[in-house]
């Protein structure tokens, strides 16, 4: 997901300009210290205190630069406009925070409002369209039946914001539709330029499994896969790309 992010900010930026990036969830901050370490000035939002601690823990073992060009506020993603003025970001991130809400659209909306003309929004949503996939592969045909028809809250891994380690945030979370998400944004002025599929092949992947020998190889298997259809269309994430107009 990263590589695909980075492809979204090389298309629609000057190289080199230093962009105002704000990455809401933010987690342990995995995205944002990439962010700011390859020379952005990023501002994370996060509201539970241990995703906080960790975050400026990892921080605080950074050189100075990339220290003082990273800042971490305590707070609700739903509440951005508490904190920042409309339009006062470059890009603007919000991964693996939607599945977690019951209503997504006010969310998503004080989010492009946060963004510049120009600006690119980036989510990273469970794909309500291949709920089916995972119980299915595992031979669970009772779950697998059952998922055909919500987007209701059903256990599932996620990946932390790094795009690499596996880990477990609890099983309540729902999911979302592509078509659902992309009238959304045409709606709040964002609309969906890009999107890629994210865990394509590994969503079944044992937790806490050592990575392959080839695993260059597998992230290269992956990247393909996710900018590919049909298979994007089946991933267990999805990663899509607004643009303010």
């Amino acid at each position: 997901m990263a590589r695909q992010l980075d492809e979204q900010i090389v298309a629609r930026f000057p190289v080199g300009r230093r962009l105002r990036v704000l990455d809401v969830g933010m987690g342990r901050g995995a995205q944002a210290l990439r962010l700011a370490r390859a020379g952005h000035q990023v501002t994370g939002l996060e509201k539970d205190a241990t995703m906080i601690a960790a975050a400026r823990e990892a921080l605080a073992g950074q050189p100075e630069g990339i220290r003082e060009r990273m800042r971490i506020i305590e707070g609700d993603g739903r509440d951005t406009g508490v904190h920042f003025l409309p339009g006062s970001f470059d890009v603007v991130l919000c991964h693996g925070v939607l599945m977690y809400v019951e209503e997504p659209d006010p969310l998503v909306a004080g989010l492009a409002r946060m963004l510049a003309p120009g600006g690119l929004l980036s989510l990273l949503v469970r794909n309500g369209d291949a709920l089916a996939m995972r119980p299915g592969l595992h031979g669970d045909w009772a779950g697998a039946l059952a998922a055909f028809d919500t987007t209701a809250r059903l256990p599932h891994p996620r990946t932390e914001a790094d795009g690499e380690t596996p880990v477990r945030f609890g099983p309540d979370v729902r999911a979302d539709r592509l078509a659902t998400l992309t009238a959304t944004l045409a709606g709040i002025g964002a609309p969906l330029q890009s999107w890629y599929g994210v865990r394509v092949f590994t969503d079944t992947a044992a937790d806490g499994a050592a990575p392959p020998d080839d695993v260059e190889t597998l992230l290269a298997v992956e990247e393909r896969a996710g900018r590919t259809d049909p298979y994007r269309g089946v991933a267990a994430l999805l990663h899509l790309c607004g643009v303010r107009g």
